[in-house]
Parts: structure tokens; sequence; C-alpha cells
């Protein structure tokens, strides 16, 4: 399970609506399936059909996670035109087993749609979205 604030989950709709018709990508930091920080970044590839952060980000985001304390919890991206489930390339590019992939449908934008996998040698399986009202922004 992965469990997120509602101003995390919020950021994370944002931004991909803010990329659309290209697909967003970014982090999820945090602990113990808990997210404590979103941090957005940019598709390189910028493609409506893959993604692909930018390294010189990944590296810097990595750094400051780490003088945090915090662990990467997650990947997010979108899918502008498809429904939320990984893709073939999703599943080719899954580096990180033991991040959950969040993946946002933006197939109908006033109403995206939100799934979360766990991705392992190519093999995927869905696990559970809290959304938390209760928590907010900050570590």
């Amino acid at each position: 399970m992965i469990t997120l604030g509602f101003p995390y989950f919020e950021e994370v709709i944002e931004h991909s609506k803010r990329e659309y018709p290209n697909e967003a990508c970014g982090i999820l930091a945090g602990k113990n399936g808990q997210v404590k920080k979103v941090y957005p970044m940019t598709n390189i590839e910028k493609s409506p059909l893959t993604y692909l952060a930018d390294p010189r980000e990944q590296f810097k985001v990595i750094k400051e996670m780490r003088k945090l304390g915090l662990e990467l919890v997650g990947i997010y991206h979108s899918h502008p035109e498809s429904e939320p489930y990984p893709s073939k390339r999703d599943l080719e590019m899954a580096f990180y087993p033991e991040a959950i992939y969040l993946i946002i449908s933006l197939k109908d934008i006033k109403k995206p749609k939100v799934k979360a996998f766990r991705i392992k040698d190519s093999q995927f399986e869905e696990v559970k979205i809290k959304v938390n009202k209760e928590v907010k922004n900050g570590y």
C-alpha cells in the first residue's frame, strides 16, 4: 500500500494536467510507504507516449532525499490517452522493484483515474492507494 496526504495526491494530478498532452513524471519520497514529499520532474522525452526523467534532476532529488532522511517510496507518471495500467515500456523501464509505480490516466482529463503497482521482472501487481485527508504537506 502507498499512503499520500490529499495535498500530495492533488499535486501529482495537477502536475500531470500541466504536462498534458505529454506524459508527466516524478518521484514520491517518504518512509514506510507514506509519501512525505513530491518531486515533479522534467520529462526530457516530451512525449505523449513515453517519459524519461531528467538525470540531473534525479541526482539532485536523490541527494536532497538522503539529506532529509527520506526514501524512494514511489515513481509516478501520467498516461494522457490511455488507462492507468503499465505499458510494455513501463514494465521494461521499471528499474526500482522497491518503489510503487503510480499511474495517472488523463483519458478523461476532468476525471483522472489513478492506480498503483509494484513492478518486478516485467510483472506487475496492483497495490492499494490510501489518500489521507488528514495528512498535511511536510516531513
